[in-house]
């Protein structure tokens, strides 16, 4: 694959992996997978401790106090309640601060069931909108759902890039669900209308950008660095996706005119060189049957899938139809196809 900007410092305190100027060669988007370049170090710090599916987000101490105090409660404007940031990152109960914005959830999506399945809203919110590391299963069809969570569980699908931790605990996850639990949560999920969750920008220039948990968050600092031609998701507000809260959504940086260059892809399939993604996701790409919507939703997610079904990791029932789709995609196409889909509003 092509080069991209990337130089990575490692600050092993906490867990933080700054990216900014210098080429690298990967044969993935390593960007889209949230992990360095492979000519850097590894996996990325913070993996384990803060990432693994959207675990704890933010710098150690955040909600904490001091030594020995008990930790600080946190609050969220327009929530009633408080929670501390044990509370907020709980793998089997974490925090909901508007349940009023969702129905009641199933206790597999609420709790999971220690110690082999963590709950679904950890990782995915409790509106199933989830973040860049994760799926966003809100408003997907029923028996999409069923499938997908099958396909983990017959180990039919798995991530092009060894390094995202993620798939591994979604396949350990399926093979743990009851046939119970799996309708509940499909259930649950594809009863919520799917709403916008991403902004789109076309830029140049982004902030600068550190990986912490599989997740860009900028400096904030001032600075800046150049986008390339990859496509940076980011928190509209770093504090807040600290937080999880449900009501904040995230930034997509995506290169100066791949938007327009993703429409021509996407409605006519490129002069020949893909089937148009409006065939199968329906013209307003929100899906048909068990086909699933793809618009406005997360842009790393969709490159990560499109990478996969290109280098054969995904082998389940829709794998199939989207072998030919993606056989002769570059991955500059990648990126402006999810550009428009993503800056679709649902």
């Amino acid at each position: 694959m092509r080069k991209y900007v990337g130089i990575v410092l490692l600050l092993a305190a906490t867990g933080w992996v700054a990216v900014s100027a210098q080429q690298a060669e990967d044969p993935a988007p390593v960007w889209a997978y949230g992990v360095p370049p492979l000519s850097q170090a590894g996996p990325a710090p913070g993996a384990r401790a803060g990432g693994r599916g959207g675990r704890a987000g933010g710098p150690r101490g955040a909600g904490a106090g001091r030594r020995g105090a008990p930790p600080a409660p946190q609050h969220i404007d327009g929530s009633k309640f408080e929670f501390t940031s044990q509370q907020i990152n709980n793998g089997y109960g974490p925090a909901d601060w508007f349940p009023e914005d969702h129905p009641t959830m199933p206790d597999i999506v609420a709790h999971g069931r220690a110690p082999e399945i963590r709950a679904c809203a950890l990782c995915h919110l409790p509106n199933g909108k989830g973040r860049p590391e994760n799926a966003p299963p809100a408003g997907q069809p029923h028996d999409y759902i069923l499938q997908q969570l099958a396909d983990f569980k017959a180990g039919l699908r798995h991530s092009a890039e060894p390094r995202k931790e993620n798939t591994a605990e979604m396949i350990q996850i399926a093979s743990n669900l009851t046939p119970e639990e799996a309708e509940a949560a499909a259930t649950y999920f594809s009863s919520m209308k799917w709403t916008p969750w991403i902004r789109v920008v076309e830029t140049d220039t982004i902030p600068t950008m550190r990986l912490q948990g599989n997740i860009f968050y900028s400096l904030e600092d001032g600075t800046t660095e150049p986008l390339g031609d990859r496509i940076v998701e980011t928190p509209e507000d770093n504090a807040q996706a600290r937080l999880r809260n449900p009501r904040v959504g995230f930034i997509a940086y995506v290169p100066k005119g791949a938007v327009a260059r993703g429409e021509a892809i996407v409605t006519t399939g490129g002069n020949g060189k893909t089937l148009a993604c409006t065939t199968c996701h329906g013209p307003d790409l929100m899906g048909v049957g068990t086909v699933p919507g793809i618009a406005g939703r997360s842009p790393s997610y969709l490159v990560r899938q499109l990478y996969d079904f290109q280098q054969g990791t995904r082998h389940g029932q829709l794998s199939s139809l989207m072998k030919p789709v993606v056989a002769h995609l570059t991955e500059d196409d990648m990126v402006n196809i999810v550009a428009y889909v993503s800056s679709r509003k649902p």
